[in-house]
């Protein structure tokens, strides 16, 4: 037994005799599937607490030569499935914590020298019978041990890119590491199966990344190992009941994660797994105590330099997320490191990598899936007050719109004119600026609505209209017009001339036709101005 050839199974046995131990051996299974094919590679990418290091261990377990590791397989999960033990203590499991030797260095350079000859040092001794073409070099060592032995290894890396976070200023080295790691795996007969796991996915640099031979298992998309990412529902449902804890709060607080794995042949639809926080779940039920257990691993200020980022919307967006709102995101152009991020959308992607958003792949939308993970972001804008500034101002929005639901006139105009009061006086004056100053208003709308402005409907063009989205059909469709030094029964009036209702008899029975007046020369310090008008009529055929 070696620290990084056949390491051993101590580590595994210690998690299997824990007060909590959740079974996951069943992914096996689908990796003997894999042993000597060309998926042999995998990638998985996933949160910090969720048992991507038990996961790595119990790998070891199964495939080392370290001893016989029978008792601790044979009465678990993976012993129903047919020839479990097929590769039971058959290859030499190379076992690399990544992070190890990030610490011992000083940069890229220094982390491959040290890796190479620690791990090297260690074959060539427990192989002193081969010839070695240059025993200072990991990929020839190994090369000439399967070529003199037939010999073959599982590669098993853990925070294999946490060099992207430690080196995070060097690109030249990390492109250097990956052609290592390429150089090392990529069609070498030596490897039976490579399984490297980590918080982001494989790098890209540009169309192609180094690493191109492995299969992604991620949170956007886990694949065959989506029930493995974490604790199922039905897992926690049990641990609940063996230890008498509330499962309904359980649930609350950590659950959320919704995965969708591989479509099963004859089926239609992907299977669907709900999954929770692992580490926060085994605290949760040891310690009877329902709380946020994300803080443990993480500080505040570890998401509050990514929500923080200057990109047009993402306050916006996150704190919409924060009032349990759903918001598409476009996550095909992150790059999957820490540092490429050139919009708000790859920020919301490294997010979900980092399990402070969940992902719904059917509809491309995020979220934030708990009652933990909300009180990680509510402690974060609490620090900031530049957050409690746009919170205040989203929250006027959002009473603006109830108010406007409930026909209350003169509500709606005195938040308009709080609206107003934060515009500039020489630009608020001129028709497009009101337009766009009601629109800002009104920003909470678009949760609920499509806003088309400059309808064509009826006889013209109405200013706005706001249609409800298919998942808020409840909602009553808008028409808002808007008068210059004119009053707000002009504006009405004008709806009814031109017809604009017309175009939305779908909505005939629900629908809102709202006038809004200002009075653009209205001098300072007079009772009108930066006031407006508003009537609020529900449209009846």
């Amino acid at each position: 037994m070696g620290i990084y050839l056949n390491p051993g199974s101590k580590k595994f046995e210690m998690a299997v005799n824990s007060a909590i131990y959740v079974d996951k051996t069943g992914m096996i299974s689908y990796l003997n599937s894999l042993i000597n094919t060309e998926q042999r590679y995998l990638a998985v990418s996933r949160p910090r607490r969720f048992g991507k290091t038990m996961a790595a261990e119990m790998i070891c377990a199964y495939y080392s030569r370290c001893g016989n590791t029978r008792p601790l397989f044979e009465s678990r999960c993976i012993a129903d499935s047919d020839h479990w033990d097929q590769y039971l203590n058959s290859f030499n499991v190379i076992r690399i914590n990544m992070l190890d030797f990030v610490i011992r260095s000083k940069n890229s350079g220094d982390l491959i020298r040290l890796l190479q000859q620690k791990v090297a040092a260690e074959l060539t001794a427990a192989y002193g019978d081969v010839a070695y073409d240059d025993p200072g070099d990991l990929a020839f060592v190994m090369e000439n041990i399967y070529s003199q032995t037939g010999d073959q290894f599982v590669i098993v890396i853990d925070e294999w890119d946490c060099i992207f976070r430690e080196f995070r200023q060097d690109s030249e080295g990390q492109k250097r590491y990956l052609d290592f790691l390429r150089d090392l795996m990529k069609d070498r007969a030596y490897v039976a199966l490579a399984y490297i796991t980590g918080i982001l996915p494989v790098k890209k640099y540009g169309q192609h990344s180094a690493l191109n031979m492995f299969v992604e298992y991620s949170m956007l998309d886990p694949g065959q190992l989506a029930e493995y990412a974490g604790f199922t529902d039905t897992e926690v449902r049990t641990l609940c009941a063996v230890h008498g804890r509330d499962y309904d709060k359980i649930r609350e607080w950590y659950d959320g994660y919704e995965l969708y794995g591989i479509i099963p042949p004859g089926q239609a639809e992907p299977l669907e797994y709900q999954i929770y926080s692992p580490y926060s779940v085994v605290q949760a039920i040891l310690s009877g105590q329902i709380r946020d257990y994300w803080n443990a691993t993480e500080t505040y200020e570890a998401l509050s330099v990514h929500i923080n980022r200057n990109f047009s919307g993402l306050r916006d967006m996150i704190l919409l997320l924060m009032e349990y709102k759903r918001i598409p995101v476009n996550t095909r152009k992150y790059q999957n490191d820490m540092d490429s991020l050139a919009s708000a959308d790859d920020v919301l992607t490294l997010l979900i990598h980092l399990g402070y958003l969940a992902y719904d792949s059917r509809d491309s939308e995020v979220y934030i899936p708990n009652q933990e993970v909300l009180d990680e972001y509510r402690n974060t804008v609490s620090e900031d007050q530049n957050w409690t500034r746009l919170y205040a101002v989203l929250d006027q929005s959002q009473r603006l719109l109830e108010a406007t639901w409930a026909g209350d006139e003169e509500t709606v105009s005195g938040l308009l004119d709080k609206a107003h009061m934060k515009a500039g006086n020489l630009t608020y004056n001129s028709e497009a600026a009101l337009s766009y100053a009601i629109r800002l208003a009104y920003f909470n709308a678009e949760q609920y609505y499509t806003l088309i402005p400059e309808m064509q409907a009826g006889k013209g063009y109405a200013d706005l209209v706001y249609i409800p989205s298919p998942a808020c059909p409840d909602k009553p469709a808008m028409v808002i017009e808007l008068k210059y030094d004119q009053d707000a029964d002009t504006a009405i009036s004008q709806i009814h001339r031109r017809q604009y209702p017309s175009s939305l008899d779908q909505y005939s029975g629900n629908l809102l036709l709202v006038g809004i007046s200002y009075q653009r020369d209205a001098r300072s310090g007079s009772i009108s101005w930066k006031q407006h008008k508003c009537r609020i009529e529900k449209y009846r055929k």
